[in-house]
């Protein structure tokens, strides 16, 4: 903006402001350029002329004269008139009369009449009473500095804060400010002297010298100051005290941090070391949490007033968190448990303590009573100048407390930070107690989970098995993952593995139903791909109950998470004696085999879909296994850690049982090897690994003889039976087997014909086979008195630790088995 442009804003002016010099008598006798620019008159026109002509009704004379009436002669008058413009229109003025005594020559008083166009008159004193008014409150602090940024003029004390001299005029902000408080605000202020642009909203904390606390918080705004010719006369700042403001701002912050960090888990001990992180340096030097030894195990905490909890510290955080540390784990004040009808049971205040190191120390309760001697808690920390802490309550029941400390220079808290405390303690207390019920509800699902699991080891005569079961996280929950090896007859074993979706109670439950699903079936002597389609279909049927309709049928069955299909499952059979292992795969990963050269492959499979899906067949694949080789089963946890992709945790995988050992070692031990250091970082989701070492069973503990659908050849069976056991050694079975052959081989001849297999394994167990071509079960029944038969499977039963049937491709296979003798 131009000078000129800019003097245009001040009505009086010379450059701008009309005036004109009257006589006594009101005649005109100057008439400056001003005036005639103003009013587009020329002064030989008006000058001898009365001044009323002038005006635009030369009849108003007397009332513009009325105006000065009261003002006063010698000070002048001030009024508003309407002339007439050159062309002819109208134009409000705002004028001023001055008098000027002592005329030369004796002459009589003159009048110099001064004006400007009523609008830049009203504009000039609207500016004039915004500035008196403005320096004259005293909410925000107003301050003119010139150039070298010393002040001019301020409204009030820039701060409303001791160590403010009372006289600023001519002072810096150095004078009575810290040296970098002032620095930083004298350097933004440099730049708007130099720069014209405006400063806007900086917020920096002032520190007085005389008063060196907590300071004040103060949001400057600044504007440069210019002469009529543009060059920079100074600058004009407003400041504004906002620490009532920026502390409630920094409390809602908190909070919301404090919120946030309290949701972040389900782990008690981590939910209280997360929160004294956030409270810890930003609240207070030091923050503690103490909760009662119950909390920690998921038990609830006593409400019984006359009770008392022993506090154990959880979570420090802080300068002097390595104080609280020290001595032994148990904090040594207990916390009382209020009773109900006691006043402090209704609610859960916190204290405030000032003023720490002018209190002797106590032993306990509050600070204002007795000799008003601290308490221990407020005395923990070394150099604490004051404390507040803030019971953990919920449900009415106190089970903790949340204590905060502060050192050195800061400022000892107020009530507002002792509400905000408790509000905090008010959430965390809901947290924990979820965290708490969380803890307990685990615990009871991680022990019914291992509860349902078969032992971790076991020795078969077809393999040595080793399983090991890790639960997800506590903020994950325990899954439905589940192990099982499961000796079938003629020295078979079953390896089982599955995956049940979700996480909790409910999928541990359902994981104990598939589990007793698949051990019910495998009694069946059933096919792999068999096993899971019946399984499959128990699946189905468990979700149609879940969904029932009948409201007094709630709990009737339990819910699989993930709709219908909620469950995987790998079944494998292995026979020592071909040496083959067959499997089948609901939706589960394919198995691992490490041969004895060293290699690790995974069984080509295909999967089919998982449990619960319904209508869909399931693909057998049968792999012969070396003697020695290992098979690894397990669950998507142990390879979907969330660092890659499944291919890439397969092969992670693979590397791990060759760096284990799995062929060298006892897989009791390999398998902790394997899942060391699994994750990185937490577990998302249980992981189960079942290793299994294969055997085989030596031709010469096999004996099979093919037999002719004569009864005659009874007989034979026996003596052909009683000769190898003889040559075993098992001389002490040979009447309980000759029987036992003598029954089933009877039967197969005279309900099933054909040729008949006879088949003894000597294992663990001396087992019996005898398998025909028929497709009818044996069935026990009770024989009457009168009846001659009907008693064979009966004696079979009696004489066998246990025996049963299976179906095979080419009719069936009746079986028995018997302990054998202690060596």
């Amino acid at each position: 903006m131009r000078a000129t442009e800019r003097n245009q804003d001040y009505p009086f002016a010379v450059t701008n402001t009309a005036a004109a010099l009257l006589d006594g008598a009101g005649t005109v006798v100057a008439w400056t350029r001003a005036a005639e620019t103003l009013l587009e008159r020329r002064s030989a026109d008006v000058c001898g002329r009365p001044a009323r002509d002038l005006l635009a009704d030369p009849g108003s004379w007397e009332a513009v004269l009325a105006q000065g009436a009261g003002q006063g002669d010698r000070a002048g008058w001030e009024g508003r008139a309407s002339l007439r413009h050159g062309s002819g229109r109208a134009l409000e003025i705002g004028f001023r009369v001055v008098p000027l005594t002592g005329g030369a020559h004796g002459n009589a008083a003159r009048f110099l009449v001064l004006g400007a166009a009523l609008e830049l008159v009203a504009r000039w004193r609207q500016d004039n009473a915004f500035t008196h008014e403005l320096f004259l409150q005293g909410r925000v602090g107003l301050a003119v500095f010139d150039r070298d940024l010393r002040l001019l003029r301020t409204n009030s004390h820039l701060l409303p804060y001791t160590g403010v001299p009372v006289e600023l005029y001519g002072r810096r902000l150095a004078d009575f400010l810290w040296a970098e408080d002032a620095r930083i605000i004298d350097d933004r202020l440099r730049d708007v002297v130099h720069s014209g642009i405006p400063l806007v909203g900086l917020n920096t904390t002032v520190h007085t010298i005389d008063d060196p606390r907590a300071g004040r918080i103060v949001t400057v705004q600044a504007f440069r100051l210019q002469e009529p010719d543009g060059h920079p006369m100074g600058v004009a700042a407003v400041f504004t005290d906002v620490t009532d403001h920026e502390r409630a701002r920094e409390r809602l912050d908190l909070l919301y941090r404090a919120t946030g960090a309290l949701g972040g888990s389900l782990s008690v001990l981590r939910t209280v070391e997360d929160l004294v992180k956030v409270l810890a340096p930003a609240f207070g030097d030091c923050a503690a949490v103490d909760l009662a030894e119950t909390v920690l195990t998921g038990g609830e905490p006593p409400a019984d007033g006359q009770l008392t909890l022993p506090l154990i510290r959880m979570a420090v955080a802080g300068a002097e968190s390595e104080a609280l540390r020290t001595g032994t784990a148990r904090f040594a004040a207990p916390l009382a448990t209020p009773g109900p009808d006691g006043p402090e049971g209704r609610e859960c205040k916190g204290e405030l303590i000032t003023g720490l190191g002018d209190r002797p120390a106590g032993s306990g309760g509050s600070a204002g009573s007795g000799d008003d001697a601290a308490p221990a808690w407020a005395t923990a920390v070394p150099g604490a100048h004051s404390a507040m802490t803030a019971p953990l309550c919920a449900r009415g029941i106190r089970f903790g407390r949340l204590t905060l400390w502060r050192t050195g220079d800061a400022a000892a808290p107020e009530e507002d930070d002792l509400a905000l405390l408790e509000e905090i303690a008010a959430r965390a207390a809901v947290a924990v107690d979820n965290a708490r019920r969380y803890t307990k509800e685990r615990r009871t699902a991680v022990g019914l989970q291992r509860s349902l699991l078969p032992p971790a080891t076991s020795e078969k005569p077809a393999v040595e098995a080793a399983g090991l079961y890790l639960p997800a996280d506590a903020d994950s929950g325990v899954g439905g993952d589940w192990f099982d090896v499961i000796p079938l007859s003629s020295a078979r074993v079953a390896l089982v593995v599955g995956d049940v979706a979700g996480h909790g109670l409910h999928a541990t439950a359902m994981m104990g139903r598939l589990r007793s699903a698949v051990r019910a079936m495998a009694d069946l002597e059933l096919e792999p791909e068999e096993l899971l389609a019946h399984v499959d279909d128990m699946v189905v049927q468990f979700a149609s109950e879940a969904e029932s309709d009948d409201p007094d049928d709630t709990d009737a069955g339990l819910p699989l998470p993930g709709g219908p299909a909620g469950a995987t499952c790998l079944y494998a059979v292995y026979d020592p004696v071909t040496r083959t292992c067959a499997m089948a795969s609901a939706g589960h990963p394919p198995p691992a085999v490490v041969s004895p050269d060293g290699t690790v492959e995974y069984v080509e499979l295909s999967p089919g879909p998982p449990l619960g899906v319904g209508g869909w067949p399931f693909e057998p694949v049968e792999r012969e296994l070396p003697p020695g080789s290992v098979l690894a089963l397990y669950t998507d946890g142990l390879i979907e850690r969330g660092e890659g992709d499944i291919d890439h945790g397969m092969r992670d995988l693979a590397d791990r049982l060759l760096r284990s050992d799995v062929l060298g070692r006892p897989l009791r031990q390999a398998r902790h090897d394997i899942v060391e250091g699994l994750p990185p970082g937490r577990l998302r989701d249980d992981v189960t690994l079942l290793l299994a070492r294969t055997r085989v069973v030596e031709a010469a503990s096999i004996a099979t003889w093919l037999l002719d659908a004569d009864p005659a050849v009874v007989a034979d069976a026996r003596h052909l039976v009683l000769a190898q056991l003889t040559a075993w050694d098992l001389d002490e079975l040979s009447f309980s087997t000759e029987l036992i052959v003598s029954e089933l081989v009877t039967n197969a001849i005279r309900y099933a014909g054909g040729p008949v297999r006879l088949r003894l394994i000597r294992a663990d167990t001396l087992t019996c086979e005898i398998s025909d071509s028929s497709n009818t079960q044996p069935r026990m029944r009770r024989a009457r008195n009168s009846e001659e038969g009907g008693r064979g499977l009966y004696i079979v039963a009696q004489l066998s630790h246990r025996w049963g049937s299976r179906y095979t491709m080419g009719g069936k296979t009746v079986w028995s088995e018997q302990t054998l003798p202690h060596a």
